[in-house]
């Protein structure tokens, strides 16, 4: 047994610069692949590995030496083309290392959760109508394609010129992920359910949708009521006031709870919500004061 022991230590002393650079290529490689997960990027990255693989199996298969000179020759200049064709993607991924998007602190984060539930009561009082997608662990790269790019700083006076009645982008759900709004106008996936409250309007089922196939956090303002919900794992909590929206959306975006989900239980009860996993998940809204129907389809 001790014979064995020295001759695995003897192996571990000898190789183990190799298998530390296994691990230090598989992380690179699977950081990657999260990163580029879902992106038009990676479809062509697949699409080209897949070509070159190809190639290269043939030409060792069959011995074909013309093939294989091409191949180490073209494999230099497929490596400055990977470079200019993931410009894009390269840049935004050494903005966000080098931004506090990683390296906020806890101060920073809860002061970005005060300026969203600012914006989001001013978009309410105003009586504009919004949806708001929180992107987190997974990316929403597809979907902010199908809107107009921003890439920009996120600001109360942005949000609230695309949501303007009057402006072309108002209609569509904004993107934002950390300190950067994404896209705006873009067209979010509705929910199939069929047993929703059916004064439900686009914006909730775009949220409820969006949240239904992502980790993101949906915040819908209803144009017509001025009601303000959060969609969250294929729940909506609506009709929140002002303070009971910045508790659930601070549990939401930094898990501060010990108990979250009793306190969330308890915070549905509070609304007049079904717990999660009991019951239908969405609530009827509280009748409007004015005597109103209820919210339009839009909403």
């Amino acid at each position: 047994m001790s014979t064995f022991f020295l001759h695995l230590l003897g192996f571990l002393h000898t190789y183990w610069t190799s298998g530390l650079e296994i691990l230090i290529l598989s992380a690179i490689l699977y950081n990657l692949y999260l990163y580029l997960r879902g992106t038009h990027a990676a479809r062509i990255l697949i699409g080209l590995a897949l070509v070159f693989l190809t190639l290269t199996f043939i030409s060792q298969l069959l011995d074909l030496a013309v093939l294989s000179w091409l191949l180490r020759s073209f494999s230099i200049f497929l490596a400055i083309a990977l470079v200019v064709l993931f410009q894009p993607e390269l840049r935004r991924a050494l903005n966000e290392l080098g931004s506090h998007h990683f390296f906020s602190t806890v101060l920073q984060r809860r002061e970005a959760i005060e300026e969203l539930t600012d914006v989001v009561f001013d978009l309410s009082s105003k009586g504009y109508g919004a949806l708001i997608a929180l992107e987190r662990d997974i990316s929403l790269d597809p979907v902010a394609e199908s809107g107009v790019a921003l890439d920009a700083d996120f600001s109360k006076e942005l949000l609230l010129t695309i949501f303007h009645p009057k402006t072309v982008l108002h209609d569509g759900g904004v993107i934002v992920s950390g300190d950067r709004v994404v896209s705006a106008g873009c067209i979010f996936p509705l929910t199939q359910r069929d047993d929703l409250d059916r004064t439900l309007g686009l914006r909730h089922r775009a949220g409820l949708g969006l949240s239904e196939e992502s980790d993101t956090i949906a915040l819908v303002v209803s144009e017509e009521s001025g009601q303000v919900s959060i969609c969250h794992s294929g729940m909506i909590e609506r009709n929140l006031p002002f303070e009971r929206f910045r508790k659930r959306l601070s549990q939401l975006l930094l898990r501060e709870e010990n108990h979250a989900i009793d306190t969330t239980a308890q915070l549905e009860r509070e609304a007049g919500l079904p717990v999660a996993g009991r019951g239908a998940l969405v609530s009827h809204p509280s009748k409007p004061s004015s005597g109103h129907p209820g919210p339009r389809g839009k909403d």
